[in-house]
């Protein structure tokens, strides 16, 4: 299973110079999870950079994967990683998420860099 954050989403959608990095895990819909946290985060920046029209095609494709409500089992857990590993409210769902269902998760994220199960690469600038 692999597990794309909002950093990946968004640089796959727009095309940006790291996107071939999240490309593999994001082409079989079958093995890959989607946080509503990680819709809801591209949700937002997509509709601020380019409006609610390329929002909505986004999402529809983000719901091709296994979309992952954020339950209390998640909750309780990304509660503990973000006080284990300093994470951002976000950050600890998504990690919590991809522990959960043993997911890789894929990130251009340095708050990911270096902990277990994550495929990071430092953002590339255009």
């Amino acid at each position: 299973m692999n597990l794309v954050d909002s950093s990946g989403w968004l640089e796959y959608l727009a095309d940006d110079p790291g996107a071939g990095f999240f490309a593999d895990a994001l082409s079989d819909p079958e093995s890959l999870l989607v946080p509503t946290i990680c819709m809801l985060e591209a949700a937002r920046i997509v509709t601020r950079e380019r409006g609610i029209d390329e929002a909505v095609e986004a999402i529809t494709l983000m719901m091709r994967g296994c979309v992952v409500d954020l339950d209390v089992s998640i909750m309780l857990s990304a509660a503990q990683l973000a006080l284990e590993h300093r994470l951002p409210l976000a950050d600890s769902a998504i990690l919590a998420t991809a522990r959960l269902y043993g997911a890789t998760l894929w990130t251009q994220d340095s708050d990911f860099k270096g902990l277990e199960g994550v495929r990071y690469t430092p953002k590339i600038k255009k």
